[in-house]
């Protein structure tokens, strides 16, 4: 696709949302754009589908994804990557190279910062840890306690960056472990829940960090509609406040564009996941005024 005929579509994503009373109205030339650039359940998917794939012919890869990327940051420099988790565990890639080529390619795409899925405990936590000189970019998980375990020090409960005077805050939540993954990988790992975890987290990034804009990033699941009380997604939007924007993993679900939550103070916020293997690349823009309300529209690109 040429490069203009990419931004004209993506650019054409979706209405304008409104997160805290900014309308068309507000746009001068004051206002401020981030991009928020996003992928999910990659799981060492390094290579796109095949032609003769029945489901995604010609789709993903990371050398795609890397082009689209490149495209977006350069029609706007303050974008950020972002991941939400089960990098591993899918190809032989993983298999023989243990997460290290998977670490590798992220860093060169120049993520900024990613969450903890359970699939990377695939080859437990110590195969993890030896990985991560490989990732040249942050891990945020602030429900997950590795005290007790060599993650130690190695995660970060959150992340704040600044792009155009915009302050980001960027936490992680991940998934029940136990039941799902086999207690000798993840060890001592201990689980918190994850809707207290937000409250925390929100109270520390909106009063004590100031951010301007609130991401999680979350391997809960987007919604379980067989068990709907279940922690997912569209539930810790609803019982919390203050977060703008989750993007989610683990449910392989798949989003045309970010789904609208009221949350707990009925304020508008965003829920967004983009599938599995690469296939598509998240795409959410911010724009802020000249007093820092903000509004959203958000779309995902078939790589």
């Amino acid at each position: 696709m040429k490069r203009r005929e990419f931004i004209q579509q993506t650019a054409a994503a979706s209405a304008l949302i409104g997160l805290s009373g900014m309308g068309l109205t507000s746009f001068t030339s004051q206002t401020k754009k981030i991009t928020i650039l996003h992928t999910n359940d990659v799981h060492s998917h390094i290579d796109p589908f095949g032609p003769e794939d029945g489901r995604n012919p010609n789709q993903g890869g990371v050398a795609r994804r890397a082009s689209l990327i490149k495209a977006i940051r350069a029609e706007n420099p303050n974008t950020l990557l972002l991941d939400a988790g089960d990098i591993f565990q899918g190809t032989p890639y993983f298999n023989y190279y243990g997460g290290e080529l998977e670490f590798k390619l992220m860093s060169m795409l120049k993520y900024d910062v990613a969450t903890i899925g359970n699939h990377d405990f695939d080859n437990g936590i110590d195969g993890l840890y030896a990985q991560l000189p490989h990732a040249k970019f942050d891990f945020v998980s602030s429900n997950y306690d590795f005290s007790n375990t060599i993650m130690d020090t190695h995660v970060k409960p959150y992340r704040v960056i600044i792009k155009d005077g915009i302050k980001i805050g960027i936490f992680g939540l991940g998934i029940r472990l136990e039941g799902l993954v086999d207690k000798k990988m993840y060890k001592e790992t201990v689980y918190r829940d994850p809707i207290e975890t937000c409250q925390e987290m929100t109270r520390i990034l909106k009063q004590d960090e100031k951010c301007d804009l609130i991401i999680c990033l979350s391997h809960l699941g987007y919604y379980y509609r067989n068990v709907p009380e279940r922690i997912s997604d569209l539930n810790v939007a609803k019982a919390t406040k203050d977060i703008d924007l989750i993007i989610g993993g683990h449910t392989h679900t798949f989003l045309d564009k970010p789904t609208v939550v009221k949350n707990l103070d009925n304020e508008n916020m965003l829920v967004n996941q983009v599938g599995c293997y690469g296939i598509n690349l998240g795409r959410i823009d911010f724009y802020f005024d000249a007093n820092k309300n903000k509004a959203a529209n958000g779309t995902s690109i078939v790589v």
